[in-house]
């Protein structure tokens, strides 16, 4: 069978190089339902070319029982575009974030042919979960302000009563003292902890090595919770300075390895967790407090083989107070989205069982002063 294409003798090339610059997957569906032609980021996205692609059907690239599978059929009966949104075509070949809107279209030219273009839905929800992010963070900064005032000051009091008693009181009694003191003490750090949220300074920032904060980050953790772990570093060199705060990276990149570090455990013989830099162009964003929106080329990733988030989990794991640590606070990654949100950057997380993806996305800084790239 003659190979079917986009492209015929009266189309000029430069129809190809659009389609082929679209950002969005577009393939083509011959009768038969094999795969007749594909743009650049349909071959991106299904990891494989235009050769490949056309020896198999579209059935062969998509979930059994696929919604896409039945609106090219409708397509055909109807002869009309049909749309469908929020449909998920991750495959054991393609794992992984999949959910994309489908939009499906006839070809008159070629009958019984029909044009489907793929629109993946990550970026938008990233952008739509970055705002409740910051939401969840403005909450707790002012629970954090309420409970400074309205906590700690009468848990000092409490404390010193519990002193003042624990000297005239018999052994038995003076062991319920030191524990009403012990757990003043246990909740005064939880609420300092919590102060850190309701830290509205604008965030002090300068061009940062990102791959010197990643060495610091593992040479803390060989030493310490993460010594039983091996370390895979896979980083663009060519890449430019984040434009951050140093110390804060830290915290978030040390966070979030101590959380692929205890994912795994401390019995697993085969841990693993890859750290990965790389230039992502494409991402933009507004910056807190500010009209103008920037670019966030900048990827990093903490990646482990560990069990991955309980899937109820997902939707709300940077809230705060979310947690499956049995003593955890639920605070840890709440303040890691609130650093990264400060920064105007994005972070998400990808989770199946021994593949689990943090992923930051942060700007760069262009040099003389002028902070993260403007688009």
């Amino acid at each position: 069978m003659n190979n079917v294409d986009f492209r015929s003798a009266n189309t000029p090339r430069s129809a190809d190089a659009v389609l082929n610059a679209l950002p969005l997957p577009v393939i083509m569906v011959g009768a038969d339902g094999r795969i007749a032609d594909a743009n650049v980021a349909a071959e991106n996205f299904f990891d494989a070319s235009v050769p490949v692609l056309r020896r198999h059907s579209l059935r062969d690239l998509v979930p059994f029982g696929s919604p896409l599978l039945t609106l090219v059929d409708q397509v055909r009966a109807r002869g009309a575009a049909v749309n469908e949104y929020k449909v998920d075509l991750s495959t054991p070949r393609n794992p992984g974030d999949r959910l994309v809107d489908l939009h499906v279209a006839p070809l008159p030219e070629r009958p019984d042919h029909v044009v489907i273009m793929l629109q993946e839905r990550t970026i938008a929800d990233k952008m739509d979960r970055q705002l409740t992010h910051r939401g969840a963070a403005r909450s707790v900064s002012a629970l954090a302000a309420m409970l400074a005032h309205e906590i700690k000051n009468p848990l000092s009091g409490i404390r010193g009563a519990a002193q003042l008693l624990e000297q005239a009181a018999s052994d038995d009694d003076r062991t319920l003292t030191r524990l009403i003191c012990d757990e003043a003490d246990r909740i005064v750090k939880l609420v300092d902890r919590m102060e850190v949220f309701s830290d509205e300074r604008p965030v002090e920032r300068e061009p940062v090595n990102i791959h010197a904060v990643l060495e610091h980050v593992k040479r803390l953790a060989q030493s310490g919770f993460a010594r039983h772990i091996k370390f895979v570093e896979t980083y663009d060199p060519s890449l430019p300075p984040v434009f951050a705060n140093r110390d804060q990276l830290v915290q978030v990149f040390l966070n979030l390895v101590k959380n692929a570090a205890e994912s795994i455990g401390e019995g697993a013989s085969e841990g693993e967790i890859q750290i990965t830099s790389a230039f992502r162009p494409g991402v933009r964003l507004s910056l807190p407090g500010s009209k103008s929106r920037v670019s966030l080329p900048l990827e990093f990733c903490i990646r482990d083989n560990g069990p991955g988030v309980p899937e109820d989990l997902m939707p709300h794991l940077f809230d705060p107070f979310v947690t499956t640590k049995p003593s955890g606070s639920g605070l840890g990654l709440a303040l890691v989205a609130k650093i990264i949100n400060d920064h105007g950057g994005i972070i998400e997380c990808e989770s199946q069982p021994r593949h689990t993806i943090f992923r930051v996305l942060m700007p760069m800084f262009t040099g003389d002063g002028a902070g993260p790239t403007p688009a």
